[in-house]
């Protein structure tokens, strides 16, 4: 049983760093959800494996299942869907004001080159005013 979630945990977090590295910003999300998945896992594990015991001491029960380990995992839960519903939100940001979801910087934004834009307020086709036009 330990051997198989080691493999689930250890193929969660290699899936999760694989989709991270990617360039697309959907990509991105999958993998911080699939790492903190792992992580949750993780956590679990980490109270020891043991099926049928309740999480509290009562009277007549010589073995019981540590509690902190649960605790911590809801409450990584609620944290990493917080997360996620804010990077799914600043990503769908970046695609509607960019046009597309790749998180690599533009060609023209590192040699410092004026990005392409609307005429200036007050021209007409890119041309300035004169001082005798009519407004």
């Amino acid at each position: 049983m330990e051997l198989l979630i080691a493999i689930a945990i250890g193929a969660l977090t290699t899936a999760g760093v694989y989709l991270i590295l990617r360039k697309r910003s959907f990509a991105v999300v999958l993998g911080m959800t699939m790492l903190s998945y792992a992580i949750n896992l993780f956590l679990v594990v980490s109270g020891r494996l043991v099926v049928d015991q309740p999480p509290i001491l009562q009277t007549g029960v010589d073995r019981y299942t540590d509690p902190l380990p649960q605790a911590l995992v809801l409450t990584a839960i609620v944290i990493s869907f917080g997360m996620t519903a804010l990077v799914v939100m600043m990503a769908l940001g970046a695609f509607l004001e960019g046009g597309d979801d790749r998180i690599d910087m533009p060609g023209r934004d590192l040699t410092g080159a004026p990005r392409p834009g609307p005429p200036a307020q007050g021209t007409a086709h890119g041309t300035p005013r004169q001082p005798g036009d009519a407004a």
